[in-house]
């Protein structure tokens, strides 16, 4: 079944004057307009693309790829706006529509929007929402504590940031576990930390457990052996000395030196540490 908002790979069946007609399993047509065909392609050759509706409401076939599909998230620019919606650059020739009822916030032409992209019920169009709340679910948590995802940052918070999760789930990352710069609409590797009881999903952008004491520990030695064995930095320096240097919290830092004193490879003084 040919779907809009998502990649699919078609076999090409026809070729006319405005592209090629792709058809899938069941013999269903979809035109890829000679904007996207090149000189390799011929008929029957499998193609992946992305299917959508064009300006008259067709479905077309897409080589090139949207910065969201159906289901994803992202931060899109608005370019356009009327009395019924906004409209959003994401990459294809026919913009996103952010129709009036999806915008939690007011809406300005050149301003920038964490958006949701989904197919919508009624029209079979796919439309972007600012109302995150509407894709996203923590009652079925489809990750554990540990886990690597990937997040969205969506919205500034009093305690830091929340994040979508795998396109799925609502997560937050606290400022006071935040060591890099972090922006809304950054698109981050991170790791899951804490699960609630009811749910809520802490989110770490570093490793947790035994193999980030290993990586933390790790660093150090680098840094020990870069800096003739030894590093002006302790358990009294500050959390932004030690980040500034070994790009850890204070908090992985002090963990990775424990790991190495038990090994007995370091001496730590409040402001020192030295390899042995």
């Amino acid at each position: 079944m040919i779907k809009a908002g998502y990649i699919q790979s078609l076999c090409v069946n026809r070729f006319t004057q405005n592209g090629a007609y792709l058809k899938d399993e069941n013999e269903n047509e979809v035109l890829m307009p000679n904007r996207y065909l090149t000189e390799d392609i011929k008929e029957g050759d499998e193609v992946s693309v992305f299917v959508y509706h064009d300006s008259e409401d067709r479905l077309v076939a897409s080589t090139d790829l949207p910065y969201a599909l159906a289901g994803e998230f992202a931060s899109l620019e608005v370019i356009d706006r009327n009395s019924t919606g906004a409209f959003l650059d994401w990459g294809l020739p026919k913009d996103l529509f952010l129709p009036v009822s999806n915008q939690q916030c007011q809406i300005e032409v050149g301003g920038w929007y964490v958006v949701g992209v989904y197919v919508d019920d009624v029209s079979g169009r796919l439309v972007a929402t600012t109302r995150l709340n509407k894709l996203l679910c923590n009652l079925e948590l489809t990750v554990e504590i540990g886990d690597k995802v990937e997040i969205v940052v969506a919205e500034e918070h009093d305690l830091g940031f929340r994040v979508v999760v795998n396109n799925l789930h609502w997560g937050m990352i606290y400022e006071n576990q935040i060591f890099q710069s972090v922006e809304r609409g950054d698109i981050l590797e991170a790791y899951v930390t804490k699960i609630t009881e009811d749910n809520r999903i802490d989110i770490s952008l570093q490793t947790v457990g035994v193999k980030q004491i290993k990586n933390a520990s790790d660093v150090i030695l680098a840094l020990l052996a870069e800096n003739n064995n030894e590093l002006n930095l302790g358990d009294k320096s500050s959390p932004e000395e030690i980040y500034k240097l070994t790009q850890l919290s204070k908090k992985m830092f002090k963990r990775g030196v424990g790991g190495l004193l038990k090994l007995n490879k370091i001496k730590s003084e409040p402001t020192k540490i030295r390899l042995i």
